[in-house]
């Protein structure tokens, strides 16, 4: 019986001692692999979790054996909401939960076996770690991309704090999917992310080659790079006086002699200002109350019937001089463009429907061709040629944007532009615990940041919590002096967005314990940037937008040589669990390491999990697929007690070069699953003698997936090093023969055919065995046809190909096999030898069947036989006949 707990005990304590995974920068060529870091629920890791870093660790092994200076640190996202939820219900501190939790994670990690360089460990709540989050907020601020105002904000009313866009999804709260989202407004807390709006957008296809294709389309999505022009009105009162100005963006000047209204975003901070003291203010406060409690799925959901109402005020359409009236509308959403649409009913669906429930006028502006103007059923969204529009008639509607934009510009109304649908970073936060933002509130001086020789802000140890964010009422800690003019001044009480933390950690982990910088240059020079960085695509438009932002940032401060974080992403699936539903402790259906460990090994447990599929996809938890990878497990514990070390057969050493020349490919290429048929396939071939060389070959394979048992067996194999410091093994081209293979291969099938028919036909022992050898013209026809089929699967086609041919002399042969090697392409033969190659191979086989059979074989060509049978034999697939 394996002890596996006590063999995973021993080498995860020789790691720690030799330090076999803490590196420094030296003169080898690095590789910087990364999972993103958790958050330290009090809840530990489950088997979902440690998929995850196996995934990556497999990576990480397998490049340190190819002879790379491996990066591969592990930290802890520490702030957060849960935490200080949990704090609140056990009348307790947040760091209470946060630190016991880090301690159980960074336990359970060790047990999995993943290689970490644990020296280089971060936690996000650590003063040593968040002075640089405040850092990096004082030079954004500096710069003036962090800022202050007044703003339409999502609140969480069970987080009880503002969520970023990004952070609300379908109108409901990214942590509480239950919990609608309402709209309030507030002053808060920016980061100008949308100054580099384009360069975001632009290097998606430039910069990151190396990433899934629907994160960057979720990404390019986000951005929203549109084309356009912007428009300016004036706004006007019911006698025509001008009142105020507004901006449109428009991707369809071309119809804007069609505006018949325009609508705005009921959160646009002019309308109040507009209907105050006039007959609509309270309409307008209802209508506004009740859009904005809806989502803004809801609000432009396709076929949903809008709401409106006019606002008492009007516009002049800088293009025909018309007054016309200003509406509002639920569709219309204040962070898509200026939050006011240009209404061309006649053009647009949406619009159109609008008009007609509130009996709006449509003027048509672009028909298909001269002579089409009729009234409209719906609106006319196709390309064609302009009418109603002035000295601009006649012109193809294309033709016409460049034109009309020209002319706005030339009338300074209007410009040509780009509109991102990026809004920027809200990273206020009215919770506790938090990076605290360092600003200084002062009655003269306004907004002071904390001088950085002051960093960091901590938080206080003393808190009472209550309603909301217990800082607010913490004078000790609020009251203090303003740096600049020496008054007494207020502590900023919000706290940041704990996706800061984030924004940068795997920077800090290039030189995490610098005291004096944020890191040193030349290390993240070294190190960065992330050759292979490994997390879910849930953070696709969240994290993996931030980092990236930062990056830039931190690159146009200096500090930085370019331009994205990470060379090559990687979207792992989900652990489902018995019940097949995703792995969560509220579902309560989790499955811990330290319970796989105990009954089965936890390298058995890496082993299913990435041989039971791909690592994108997902995965079911399955107790008969763990104990098939037990049974695996345990056969190569007992094959390597009884070998015997001697000399590999040409066969074995042509499956282990193969195997090595494989497994290399499918791990680089996160093939894990594959990779694992292949080592299996090895293992099964190995003989009662094996050599040194082949199994110190094929404990290397395996050592990525199964690290305990393999540094087990390398030492077992005489070894004094580690194999998780050895080198990868090198397949030789030369060595690898498939013709033998696939001839090893077709003896047992032929071995189990011959049983098969004697089963058939009820003989317990034959008198004599006949392997009679396809006839030769089907060597020649299965090489023309596979060479064809790759070309196509067009039976006709394919039966007029080879009908072209010498053997159209076979036609009612080959005009029934084509058919059906079509339709199923296993029929046909995995490698095409000649019958003279096939007959010598069989000829060798002779005495092992006769041993196996206890009887008299006989091997011939089906040209000489004078067996029926011998027609249907085929190349790889002779026909049998027994006496």
């Amino acid at each position: 019986m394996v002890d596996f707990k006590k063999i995973e005990e021993k080498w995860q304590k020789k790691w720690e001692e030799s330090r076999a995974f803490e590196v420094d920068e030296n003169k080898k060529p690095k590789f910087y692999v990364l999972e993103m870091f958790p958050y330290p629920s009090a809840s530990g890791l489950h088997m979902g979790h440690a998929l995850n870093y196996s995934i990556g660790d497999i990576f990480a092994r397998f490049k340190r054996m190819q002879g790379f200076n491996i990066l591969h640190p592990m930290g802890f996202d520490s702030f957060g909401l849960p935490a200080e939820n949990a704090a609140i219900k056990a009348n307790s501190h947040p760091k209470i939960f946060t630190e016991k939790a880090i301690k159980n994670y960074i336990k359970q990690m060790k047990s999995l076996g993943i290689s970490y360089s644990w020296d280089r460990k971060v936690e996000t709540h650590k003063p040593d770690y968040f002075k640089w989050d405040q850092w990096i907020f004082l030079k954004m601020f500096e710069k003036d991309l962090a800022y202050k105002k007044d703003a339409i904000v999502n609140w969480c009313p069970k987080c009880k704090t503002v969520l970023a866009n990004e952070q609300v999804h379908d109108g409901k709260c990214w942590r509480h999917t239950d919990t609608e989202v309402e709209v309030i407004n507030l002053k808060q807390w920016f980061f100008k992310i949308t100054e580099y709006a384009e360069e975001l957008y632009d290097d998606i296809d430039l910069k990151l080659q190396g990433w899934p294709e629907r994160v960057k389309i979720m990404q390019k999505n986000w951005i929203g790079k549109s084309y356009g022009t912007l428009l300016k009105f004036d706004v006007v009162d019911e006698e025509g006086n001008k009142i105020d100005e507004i901006e449109t963006f428009t991707t369809r000047p071309d119809t804007a002699f069609g505006i018949t209204y325009l609508v705005l975003a009921v959160e646009h901070p002019k309308i109040k200002e507009w209907v105050k003291g006039t007959e609509y203010e309270k309409k307008v406060e209802e209508f506004a109350k009740d859009v904005m409690k809806m989502s803004k799925i809801e609000r432009t959901a396709e076929g949903k019937e809008k709401k409106g109402m006019f606002i008492g005020k009007y516009f002049i359409n800088p293009f025909t001089k018309e007054k016309l009236p200003l509406w509002i509308a639920d569709y219309a959403l204040y962070d898509y463009g200026t939050g006011a649409v240009m209404a061309v009913p006649a053009h647009d669906q949406r619009d159109f429907d609008f008009a007609k429930k509130y009996n709006l006028p449509i003027k048509e502006v672009i028909i298909e061709k001269h002579g089409n103007e009729k009234e409209l059923k719906e609106a006319y969204t196709e390309k064609g040629i302009l009418i109603n529009s002035g000295n601009f008639n006649g012109l193809d509607n294309e033709t016409a944007k460049k034109k009309m934009t020209e002319y706005a510009e030339k009338n300074n109304f209007g410009k040509k532009t780009i509109n991102y649908k990026l809004k920027d970073w809200l990273v206020s936060r009215q919770r506790f615990w938090g990076t605290p933002i360092p600003i200084i509130h002062c009655d003269v001086c306004g907004e002071v940041p904390v001088p950085e020789k002051d960093l960091p802000v901590e938080l206080p140890e003393k808190i009472t919590f209550g309603k909301g964010n217990p800082l607010e009422t913490n004078e000790e800690w609020i009251k203090t002096r303003c740096p600049k003019c020496g008054k007494e001044a207020r502590r900023e009480t919000d706290t940041m967005d704990t996706f800061v933390n984030s924004s940068w950690y795997f920077l800090r982990y290039t030189d995490p314990k610098n005291e004096k910088e944020i890191f040193d240059k030349k290390k993240a020079k070294y190190w960065m940037p992330v050759d292979q960085y490994i997390g879910g695509a849930e953070h696709a438009c969240m994290h993996l937008i931030y980092f990236r932002f930062y990056t830039k940032f931190l690159r146009d401060l200096g500090l930085l040589d370019f331009d994205e974080p990470a060379i090559k992403l990687f979207n792992q699936g989900m652990l489902h669990g018995p019940d097949g539903e995703k792995m969560s402790k509220s579902k309560g259906n989790v499955v811990l390491p330290e319970t796989v460990s105990e009954k089965y090994g936890i390298d058995t447990a890496r082993f299913f999990l990435t041989s039971a599929a791909s690592p994108d996809k997902d995965v079911d938890w399955s107790e008969s697929g763990i104990e098939g990878s037990s049974r695996f497990i345990k056969k190569v514990f007992d094959y390597f007690s009884s070998v015997e070390i001697g000399k590999s057969s040409p066969k074995v050493e042509s499956k282990l070069h193969k195997a090595i020349k494989g497994v290399t490919e499918d791990i680089e290429n996160f093939r894990y699953n594959l990779a694992t048929i292949k080592i299996r396939s090895l293992f099964d071939s190995f003989e009662e003698e094996t050599s040194k060389d082949t199994l110190e070959g094929f404990v290397k394979l395996l050592h990525p997936f199964c690290p305990h048992i393999t540094e087990e067996l390398w030492e077992k194999l005489g070894n004094k090093d580690l194999i998780s410091l050895s080198s990868w093994p090198k397949y030789d081209e030369s060595k690898i023969d498939e013709e033998a293979e696939i001839i090893e291969e077709t003896i047992v099938n032929i071995k189990k055919d011959i049983q098969r028919v004697m089963e058939l036909a009820k003989i317990e022992k034959p008198k004599k065995i006949k392997i009679i050898v396809s006839p030769k013209w089907k060597f020649e026809f299965y090489k023309i046809m596979k060479e064809e089929m790759e070309k196509t699967r067009d039976v006709k086609t394919l039966i007029g190909k080879i009908m072209g041919t010498d053997l159209k002399r076979y036609g009612n042969d080959i005009i029934k096999i084509i058919p059906s090697v079509v339709k199923d392409p296993s029929k046909m033969p995995l490698m095409i030898l000649t019958q003279k190659k096939e007959l010598s191979a069989y000829e060798k086989a002779k005495d092992f069947f006769e041993g196996e059979f206890d009887c008299l074989v006989e091997i011939e060509l089906a040209e000489k036989s004078s067996e029926k049978k011998a027609n249907v034999a085929m190349p790889l697939k002779p026909a049998i006949v027994l006496e």
